[in-house]
């Protein structure tokens, strides 16, 4: 009997170990073409909203199961915060998933936004929108800070279970933050990540 079921596991796609204790969204790096080149769209967030209020990103939300696939959801969040229809998006790319050490996980997707002057944003979400030239990022390299992520252990944690007790050598870990800034904007936190990661490629 176990032997089916070991069997049963081939062809079966990896997935990652914990993930459904993680928060997982997709957001959309949209691209606009005009006499000025090509520069990439930014949401400013509403100060009203609880999460991130007055925060620089890229449209975007939580995975819903309905979605059928977080490239619905950038998708589908785009349009409801852009006020703009599926058709206006061409599709380019998913770029790397963004793996947050605070149980969350975005995919990010790029896609040119055609019509854009035709966008009507939903305020109750966004507080504005604006644009930079895509040759911006690639002339200046971001500000990096290096973040050190320490465990906090609680008190009743079973040190006797494992090897030295509370004298083990736990690792400690690294996160990387990035810093953007353009005129009186900064671009910071999971944005700047993702965008790093979309600069990056384009640099190869």
């Amino acid at each position: 009997m176990i032997r089916k079921h070991i069997e049963a596991l081939q062809g079966r796609k990896a997935g990652i170990l914990g993930e459904d204790e993680f928060i997982r969204s997709a957001v959309m790096l949209p691209l606009i073409e005009d006499k000025g080149g090509i520069k990439l769209l930014f949401e400013k967030r509403s100060a009203e909203l609880d999460y991130q209020p007055g925060e620089i990103c890229f449209p975007g939300g939580k995975v819903e199961p309905s979605d059928g696939g977080p490239q619905n959801t950038a998708i589908r969040e785009t349009c409801e915060e852009l006020g703009i229809l599926p058709e206006q998006l061409e599709m380019v790319a998913p770029l790397d998933v963004f793996v947050s050490p605070f149980n969350i996980v975005v995919t990010p997707f790029v896609a040119y936004l055609k019509d854009y002057r035709q966008i009507h944003f939903n305020p109750a979400e966004v507080e504005k929108i604006f644009s930079v030239p895509l040759n911006h990022f690639l002339q200046n390299e971001p500000q990096l800070q290096t973040l050190k992520l320490n465990l906090t252990l609680p008190e009743d944690y079973p040190y006797h279970l494992i090897p030295h007790g509370r004298n083990y050598p736990w690792r400690q870990g690294i996160y990387q933050q990035y810093f953007y800034l353009w005129q009186d904007e900064v671009i910071w936190g999971m944005t700047a990540g993702i965008l790093h990661n979309f600069i990056s490629l384009l640099q190869q």
